[in-house]
């Protein structure tokens, strides 16, 4: 919804591989985007590809920034989906198009960066963060009703579907916590009741 990703454009997912990650490979074909990820592991990339991600990019032995350059032949991606933050930011915005839009939900590289905002005014690039806590009732109604008008009927056909790595009871969550650190999962850890 903010950051108005529309069928055509390309999009950048980092932590493809996340819970969140998994959802949106899914749902940006759905929509008939064109999906880059970033994971971790060459095992992590094929869960990405299997989703249906059109380019996987291993962060931890390629540079993210050159990859998404050749495969755009320098344009850029239109949508980046951020759950690390300060550690990419300078990146991202190198990353990219013009008018495109940065969307951070997460820190896990940090809160603070030093930034060149030299390409924010050059491409017209617009960052845009997420929370749901400090939103209105009436807002969080809205994401509500934009959601089972949007997304919903994708998941009821069964085109978008939750990528579950394991259950743990209540009584297990230091558990689920230690799987969650070690980072070898993909998709969802879940704590039930």
């Amino acid at each position: 919804m903010t950051s108005h990703l529309s069928p055509g454009e390309s999009f950048l997912i980092h932590g493809g591989s996340s819970g969140i990650g998994t959802f949106a490979i899914q749902i940006a074909k759905h929509l008939g985007i064109k999906v880059f990820v970033t994971a971790g592991s060459e095992e992590k990339l094929a869960a990405c590809k299997a989703l249906g991600a059109d380019v996987c990019i291993n962060y931890r032995t390629e540079d993210f920034v050159e990859r998404i350059k050749q495969e755009t032949n320098g344009k850029g991606v239109d949508v980046i989906l951020d759950n690390i933050g300060g550690s990419y930011l300078q990146r991202n915005l190198n990353s990219l198009g013009v008018d495109g839009r940065l969307f951070i939900i997460g820190f896990q590289g940090g809160i603070a960066a030093e930034v060149n905002l030299q390409a924010v005014l050059a491409r017209r690039l617009t960052i845009q963060a997420a929370g749901l806590r400090n939103r209105s009732l009436a807002n969080k109604a809205e994401i509500v009703s934009e959601v089972e008008k949007n997304v919903w009927p994708a998941v009821a056909a069964g085109k978008v579907k939750p990528v579950i790595y394991k259950t743990f009871p209540l009584c297990e969550a230091a558990e689920a916590h230690r799987l969650m650190e070690a980072s070898t999962h993909i998709g969802k850890i879940l704590l039930l009741p």
